[in-house]
């Protein structure tokens, strides 16, 4: 199969795949990344086509009021990619360019989902801190918006994007990343040398990996027992959550094979900076416009060890947002001890600050958590040179409440916003 350039006409879609199925059976997936996986179709450089990809999960999370998929989720079944695409002319040390020129969810699949896993099955950045348990919440989309039943309250403009993408590794690559996290995997084993929970990186695991084509079983069994798991982003782009690669926006993406191989998929119609939930974006199945080009040699040309990003000129415009910090100081665990410079920890305070004002709203632990995972919030290095604190913000917007949040010397009257889907099963073992 080939794209084409397009004058006007209709734009060719490459992948084409069912969101109410399962992804397993379905052709032109793959969830694991390795240079053996045989490309599916050729573009040219300036082609424009259109690729459908299913949610990350691959149709294990359902549009229900409990979360026990949630609980359940088979993680090794992620994420699912569409792909990957021979560039005709691409070789080693040359940087595919990728301009993002639409993202859409399927005109009959116009809903998505936030969750919260639990500390063995996945966690988040409060995974240990708030001994999390699994629960969820369902999203509906009108045009650019999203509500959700489970989080009442609010209503914000998305930010569609694919949350990865990105280009084969090579051989060497592969290996290079295997050895990197597998030996932080054995740095971090207690004492029955058991890994920790939540595990700290994913060695390869041929269990749930999967390959949408019709290979030899040899084959097959190489890149199951071999692939890397696409849950990190690393040096070819994978996943790498930025909220701002949205319509309209350009990756500049190193090319480590012959034919680049660019894949795409965990499309979000919204996040916010961080993704702190882990499953923490609206998560949906929809239709990615794509255009290539190639720049020959640009990795030497721009001294390139990572993807470059030019963002989207058309995020939603929030003007008016409430800014919580952060800094190196663990101040909501009862703790209160001082690190030097840790910007995850400042990250972490601004927003259990957040969290914190969102319950004097009437919200949740869990709700502000799936709310501040999902919706367009803004996170900045503030500074990162005072001894001994780091400072990170955290801006919510105002306009996405329907009341006014805005702090007064009245304070807040306190409204019951029910609570999102919960799994039964996480909170009884």
């Amino acid at each position: 199969m080939q794209a084409q350039k397009v004058h006007g006409g209709e734009i060719p879609t490459l992948v084409s795949i069912d969101p109410h199925s399962s992804v397993v059976g379905q052709k032109d997936v793959h969830n694991r990344w390795h240079p053996d996986i045989p490309m599916i179709a050729t573009v040219q450089p300036g082609d424009i086509f259109k690729m459908e990809t299913h949610e990350w999960t691959g149709g294990q999370i359902k549009n229900t009021d409990d979360a026990n998929d949630i609980h359940q989720v088979d993680l090794t079944r992620i994420h699912n990619l569409s792909g990957p695409l021979r560039v005709e002319g691409a070789e080693p040390g040359d940087v595919l360019v990728v301009d993002i020129l639409d993202v859409q969810p399927f005109a009959h699949c116009t809903w998505g989902f936030t969750g919260i896993f639990d500390k063995a099955n996945g966690g988040g950045l409060f995974a240990k801190d708030l001994d999390s348990k699994a629960c969820k919440a369902i999203w509906d989309f009108q045009g650019i918006y999203a509500t959700s039943r489970h989080i009442p309250g609010v209503r914000f403009a998305g930010i569609p994007h694919p949350g990865l993408m990105g280009t084969m590794p090579s051989r060497e690559l592969l290996l290079e990343w295997n050895r990197r996290e597998t030996g932080l995997i054995d740095l971090h084993r207690d004492e029955a040398g058991c890994q920790c929970v939540p595990p700290v990186a994913l060695a390869p695991e041929p269990k749930g990996a999967y390959v949408g084509q019709d290979i030899d079983d040899e084959l097959r069994a190489k890149i199951y027992n071999e692939g890397a798991r696409t849950i990190p982003p690393r040096e070819n782009g994978g996943n790498m959550d930025i909220k701002n690669l949205s319509r309209g926006s350009r990756a500049f993406l190193p090319v480590f094979v012959s034919g680049a191989g660019l894949s795409l998929g965990d499309l979000h119609f919204s996040q916010g900076d961080g993704e702190l939930s882990f499953c923490g974006a609206i998560e949906m199945a929809g239709i990615t416009t794509l255009k290539v080009d190639l720049i020959k040699n640009g990795v030497e040309k721009f001294a390139m060890t990572m993807p470059i990003f030019l963002p989207s000129p058309i995020d939603p415009i929030y003007a008016e947002k409430l800014v919580f910090q952060g800094i190196s100081v663990d101040l909501h665990n009862g703790t209160g001890k001082q690190e030097s410079m840790d910007a995850t920890l400042a990250f972490k305070g601004a927003a259990r600050s957040c969290i914190a004002f969102l319950s004097k709203l009437g919200y949740t632990t869990e709700q502000a958590i799936l709310l501040l995972s999902a919706a367009p919030v803004d996170a900045h290095v503030a500074a990162i040179v005072d001894t001994p604190n780091a400072c990170v913000t955290m801006s919510l917007p105002t306009a996405i409440f329907e009341r006014d949040i805005r702090p007064t010397s009245e304070g807040y009257e306190q409204t019951s916003y029910g609570q999102c889907a919960t799994a039964e099963a996480s909170h009884t073992q």
